[in-house]
């Protein structure tokens, strides 16, 4: 393995790391030499993930956290700390998004729950892990933004401005904490073979003409975002920060 992408000695916290883009962003850090934290809100999920991983032989640590309660998310950072000594990548994963239709129809809990989760929670923890990385001489964080983030949509409107905050917080804390070589970025995937996508991916005739107006022709795999968090993890993005990169299969530019 090229150093460039070396993890060997490196701390990872990976929210919503149970499934789905998150587990195999955990999955590729600790192929590239990483302890790996694996958390989501259910306990029994993450001891499963992080066993499969340790009879791998690779180093995860279970952590159950809701990342819309602040304390729990205290407790994250506390937690891994106490046990590995620091965190030098963060990668906020987790989100939610519990409505499907139009913003008229979204209710003011909806509503704060969604941002509450996905841009609250998310700027509440970099905040907690960013004074340790200072003090370690650098890190690097990753936010999981959206192509919601970018386009309008119909339907995951809310959705789509929570995520276009986690760039918009990117961007910010790149600027404030560049100086300390902390690098900030933030990934916005398209179409990803995940839960979210359930529903269309249980369409055939629907998946079919999506994947035809694809440049890529197909629906993107958890993994190819996880190649992308490990480019921004790792020294091969060292001298990114700041920046959004779209993975989506070329969805965006049709």
């Amino acid at each position: 393995m090229s150093k460039l992408f070396d993890l060997t000695g490196k701390v990872a916290v990976i929210t919503g790391s149970t499934k789905g883009i998150g587990r195999a962003i955990a999955e590729e850090y600790a192929k590239a030499g990483a302890k790996v934290v694996i958390s989501s809100r259910k306990a029994d999920a993450c001891d499963k993930v992080a066993n499969e991983l340790k009879e791998q032989g690779f180093d995860a640590l279970p952590i159950a956290c809701h990342v819309g309660d602040k304390a729990q998310l205290q407790n994250l950072v506390d937690t891994t700390i106490a046990t590995w000594g620091k965190i030098d990548i963060l990668v906020c994963n987790a989100a939610t998004n519990p409505v499907y239709g139009p913003t008229s129809q979204v209710s003011d809990e909806a509503f704060d729950k969604i941002m509450g989760t996905n841009v609250k929670g998310t700027f509440w923890l970099c905040n907690m892990v960013i004074p340790q990385m200072v003090e370690l001489g650098g890190g690097s964080i990753v936010l999981l933004s959206s192509i919601a983030g970018i386009r309008a949509s119909a339907n995951i409107g809310v959705y789509g401005m929570s995520k276009a905050a986690e760039a918009g917080l990117a961007r910010n804390l790149s600027l404030e904490w560049g100086p300390k070589n902390i690098r900030v970025n933030s990934i916005a995937p398209g179409l990803i073979r995940t839960d979210f996508a359930q529903a269309l991916l249980d369409d055939p005739d629907r998946l079919k003409r999506v994947e035809e107006k694809l440049p890529l022709r197909r629906v993107g795999e958890p993994v190819d975002i996880a190649g992308v968090a490990l480019f921004l993890g790792s020294a091969a993005g060292a001298y990114v920060t700041g920046q959004t990169i779209v993975a989506d299969g070329g969805d965006t530019i049709t």
